[in-house]
């Protein structure tokens, strides 16, 4: 008997004025490549004020973060949010010399494997949520995203 197929539920929020985002579609391909369980999942693309605001209020921290995961229910069906931060995201990605869209797609992943309990608290954990996040990248034709130099880095030969 065949595996049952995973099932997502997302809904995609385009809070933050920004031009060339990626697509529904494309959101969906990158969190289903991460899924290992069913989930429903809000994917919320907001600027840095409210990156921010839920920063301080659900962190402590005083600034907007380029990712931020929320999980409501670790049940038969996972359920929970994730935030991106436009601007951040842009500026980390132009900063590492990466194309914003394999950015976009790593913290997609990195945020759905949160979602499903991974997680880089001590350097075992990170190593291991790290190995996950690039063979799923991998799979989607993202460069690594912790390679030194990036090999997707913009003008890299």
């Amino acid at each position: 008997m065949k595996p049952r197929a995973v099932r997502l539920s997302l809904t995609v929020q385009y809070a933050a004025r920004a031009a060339a985002l990626p697509a529904r579609g494309t959101l969906r391909r990158w969190a289903r490549a991460a899924l290992e369980h069913d989930a429903a999942v809000t994917l919320r693309f907001v600027g840095a004020r409210e990156a921010k605001r839920l920063n301080e209020v659900f962190r402590g921290k005083g600034y907007a973060t380029n990712v931020l995961t929320f999980v409501y229910d670790e049940a038969n069906a996972l359920a929970g949010d994730i935030v991106l931060c436009t601007p951040v995201l842009r500026r980390e990605a132009k900063g590492q010399g990466k194309a914003f869209f394999d950015h976009c797609a790593h913290l997609v992943v990195h945020g759905m494997l949160h979602l499903q309990g991974y997680d880089h608290d001590n350097p075992r954990a990170a190593r291991a949520m790290e190995r996950r996040e690039t063979a799923i990248l991998a799979s989607l034709c993202v460069p690594d995203p912790y390679a030194d130099p990036y090999p997707g880095r913009l003008g890299h030969a």
